[in-house]
Parts: structure tokens; C-alpha cells; sequence
């Protein structure tokens, strides 16, 4: 239980240090969904959801008002529509109408986000999976509130590197798409290597085959809280500042947990895991850079970043590891572009690179995340991004993750604004030689020898 103390000191994060829990994401299984006829798939699809979700929204906004924790999002994810619409759907349209039939849902139970238009093709890809896969620019275009995302890599498979190659050219058609909106579909669609089965957080979330019917996820984020915690032992030693960011994950994750278990309680849903995540937002003080900064640095992107990273993120994981049994999901330090305004600044003032950005992946909870770059960037170089990234969690046996947008129309020097939680970003520069050869390969990169454990 949370004493008289930790709810006085609970009050003070949310009203002062931007603390809330990010988001309620309730997975739903669709596996008892499927059939072999697209429409009566879709009939199972929707009512399956609207049954389930029926008063998830309702619950989110009864127990924020009760205990007085903002609760930002409602969130539902499925089974990989990759996996539920292979026996149905014959083109890409009859995907597409899966998505319209999942956004009509979220729609009517009132989520914001419904994430698991999703294919796992890690090895490879079967011909539907492909297919759902070339539907993603036309149902991102098409709706409103579908997430979508393709898992490209595993340490224990390797890389698919005709799924790389693919996305590139998926990742450009979506720009164009919605290039009447600053390219914005692409905001809702990620690729990943090593993806978790319960991850709440968008757009990488899907429901694993290996969860339960339904699960409830919480996702919490408090950078500012993190923030504020260090300016109290300004210019103390590593031990200090690790102690301080270990006891406020801790503190952090309570909360979360606190509302993942009612919120079980009152949907009769099994908990499933706290994400301790520290997501930023575009305002003022929460900011993962501005933490970084606060650890010594002038500014994110400086020598030293990597490492700031790294003790940030293990510090997040120890804290929460012992404040809940069931920590999963990403649960780090998200170092998104467009959602952070400190690292905005640091793109602005010519600190962070892609390069760099790239070089602290290694250490952070995700991946190059909500990165604007040229709309005329080619589609080779995109693929080629992917690659990197992936390779990274490959290798470090860690989720990676890359959301990109090429901003159709726009070029270095220009900004683009996508509004709420998704913020503003300059658009950055990227490498301008050439990975064509490299990307047209085909086939896949082999799994890296520490994988072998059996």
C-alpha cells in the first residue's frame, strides 16, 4: 500500500513535475477471430473489440478523477493483423478493410490509439504478411487511429533484409500519402528488432501469440520528476545521482502499478506488466535531454552523452525492477526528436547528429525515434538506416526501433509541426552516399553467434 507520505509526495510530481501515467493499453487477442471469409472477419474483429473495450475509456477517467493521477491515454493493441488476416485476405485491400474496421472500433470504444496492424517477419515473410505489409501506406492514409508496425529482426533469426528493403520503399509511399499533412502517417508506423510481446507504448505495440485473451499494460513516463530530483544533488558524485534516479523510478513505478491493478480489478482483466518508460512531451521541463544535461552535460549530443545515457536508463531499470514484479515492455529512456524539446534544441544548435543519435541507441530503451529527414531522401538510405539501427539490437540482444519521416516537400533548415503529443522537429540531415548496392542484396543477415544458447 502507498502511505499518507508518498501520496502527499505523488501529488507534488503530477502538479509540478509533469508525472502521469502515459497510458492504459488493454491487449486483445483476435486469434478466435479469424476466418477464412474477410467479411465475417471483420464482423468477429469489431465486435470482439467494442465487447472487450467497452468500458476502458470510462474506467481510465473514473480512476484518474478518484486518485487524482492524469492518465493521458487509452490505448487498445491486437494480435499482428499479419498473423489474423492471413486466412481471409487475398489483396491489399481486403487488409485495408481490416484497418478501417479497427479504427471504426477504437473509434466507438473512444481509445485514442489502436496499435497491431503489425507484421512479424523477422525471417521471413509469408505472401500475406507481404501483402499486409504493402497495405500499410493505403490504411495509415485511410484512417485515423491505426498504429502500425513490422518487426524486421531478432537476435535468434538475424535480419530480414528484403523486409529492410521493403520498408524503405513502405516508408516513402506512406510519406507521399500524406504528404498533404507533413507526411504524418508516417508518425504511426515503426519497424523493430527484438519487439516485446507487452509493450503499451505507440506505435510499436501489438498483443504477443504468448499473452493471455486480454492483458492490461500501463505505460508511465515522468522525466520532469527525474529532472527535478537531480537539481536537489547538483554537482554530487556518481553514487549520489545514481541512488537519486534509482529511488524516483521506484516512486514513479509505484504509481503506475497502483493504476494498472485497479484498473484489472475494475475491467475484471488480468494485470500485465508496468512500462516504466520515461517518455517525454513537448512541454517545458519534460525532457529526457534536459535530464542528461542536468547530469553534466551542456548540452545532449556532447561528449559524455552516451554514457549520461546509459547510467540514466540501467538507474530507470533498477528503480523499477524493485518496486514491481512485473516491469516489461521497453521500460528506459525514450529519445524521440519531435516529442522532446530539449533535444530539438540540441538538434537546433548543431549537438546532435542522426550519427550520435544512433551511437546512444545503444544504451536507451528503443531507437531513432520521431526523426524528420529530407522527403527527397531514397529509399535505399532509409532502408539503410534500418538496417543500422536493427543491427544494434541484434547484436546488444535489446529492442531497436526506427521511426522515420521523410517530410515530403521539406529539406534541412525547415521545420515541420505535427501537433500534440507528437510535437514539432527541425528536419535533419543524413548521410548522402549511397547504401543501394548493399540494401539490394536480398536475403538475410545471419543471427550473431552468442545467440546459440541451447
Amino acid at each position: 500500500m502507498i502511505n499518507i507520505f508518498e501520496v502527499a509526495e505523488t501529488n507534488d510530481m503530477i502538479e509540478k513535475e509533469n508525472l502521469d501515467v502515459r497510458t492504459i493499453t488493454l491487449g486483445i487477442s483476435l486469434l478466435d477471430c479469424i476466418d477464412s471469409d474477410v467479411n465475417k472477419l471483420n464482423e468477429k474483429i469489431y465486435d470482439k473489440i467494442c465487447t472487450v473495450a467497452k468500458d476502458l475509456v470510462k474506467t481510465g477517467e473514473e480512476i484518474s478523477k478518484e486518485f487524482g493521477i492524469p492518465i493521458v491515454n487509452k490505448r487498445i493493441s491486437v494480435t499482428p493483423i499479419g498473423l489474423i488476416g492471413a486466412s481471409a485476405c487475398k489483396t491489399t485491400d481486403d487488409f485495408v478493410s481490416i484497418a478501417k474496421t479497427l479504427d471504426k472500433a477504437a473509434n466507438d470504444v473512444g481509445v485514442n490509439f489502436i496499435g497491431g496492424y503489425s507484421a512479424l517477419v523477422a525471417k521471413g515473410m509469408t505472401p500475406q504478411e507481404e501483402l499486409l505489409i504493402r497495405s500499410i501506406p493505403d490504411a495509415l492514409c485511410s484512417t485515423e487511429r491505426i498504429m502500425s508496425s513490422v518487426v524486421l529482426g531478432s537476435t535468434r533469426t538475424g535480419l530480414n533484409m528484403d523486409g529492410v528493403k521493403l520498408m524503405g520503399e513502405v516508408i516513402k509511399e506512406t510519406a507521399q500519402k500524406t504528404k498533404d499533412a507533413d507526411s504524418i502517417g508516417c508518425t504511426k508506423l515503426v519497424v523493430l528488432c527484438n519487439a516485446p510481446d507487452d509493450n503499451p507504448f505507440m506505435a510499436g505495440a501489438f498483443h504477443g501469440v504468448t499473452e493471455a485473451d486480454s492483458i492490461i499494460n500501463v505505460g508511465v513516463s515522468g522525466p520532469g520528476v527525474v529532472k527535478y530530483a537531480l537539481e536537489k544533488v547538483r554537482g554530487q558524485n556518481f553514487e549520489v545521482l545514481c541512488e537519486t534516479i534509482k529511488k524516483t523510478a521506484f516512486k514513479v513505478t509505484r504509481v503506475g502499478q497502483m493504476v494498472a491493478r485497479e484498473a484489472s480489478k475494475r475491467l475484471n482483466i488480468p494485470f500485465g506488466i508496468v512500462d516504466l518508460s520515461l517518455a517525454p512531451t513537448p512541454a517545458i521541463g519534460d525532457s529526457v535531454a534536459d535530464i542528461l544535461c542536468e547530469i553534466g552535460l551542456e548540452q545532449t549530443g556532447a561528449p559524455g552523452t552516451t554514457a549520461a545515457l546509459a547510467l540514466l536508463n540501467d538507474q530507470v531499470k533498477k528503480g523499477g525492477v524493485m518496486a514491481s514484479s512485473y516491469v516489461g515492455g521497453l521500460s528506459g529512456a525514450f529519445i524521440p526528436v519531435s516529442e522532446d524539446q530539449g533535444m530539438i534544441d540540441a538538434v537546433n544548435a548543431g549537438a546532435l547528429t542522426i550519427e550520435k543519435l544512433e551511437a546512444m541507441t545503444c544504451v536507451c530503451s528503443v531507437g531513432l525515434d520521431m526523426i524528420a529527414i529530407p522527403g527527397d531522401t531514397p529509399n535505399s538510405t532509409i532502408s539503410g538506416i534500418i538496417a543500422d539501427e536493427l543491427a544494434i539490437g541484434m547484436i546488444n540482444q535489446k529492442t531497436t526501433a526506427v521511426r522515420i519521416i521523410p517530410v515530403i516537400g521539406k529539406g534541412v533548415g525547415d521545420n515541420v509541426e505535427f501537433g500534440g503529443l507528437l510535437g514539432h522537429a527541425p528536419i535533419m540531415p543524413v548521410n548522402g552516399f549511397s547504401c543501394e548496392a548493399f540494401v539490394n542484396r536480398g536475403g538475410r543477415i545471419p543471427a550473431p553467434i552468442h545467440s546459440f544458447k541451447n
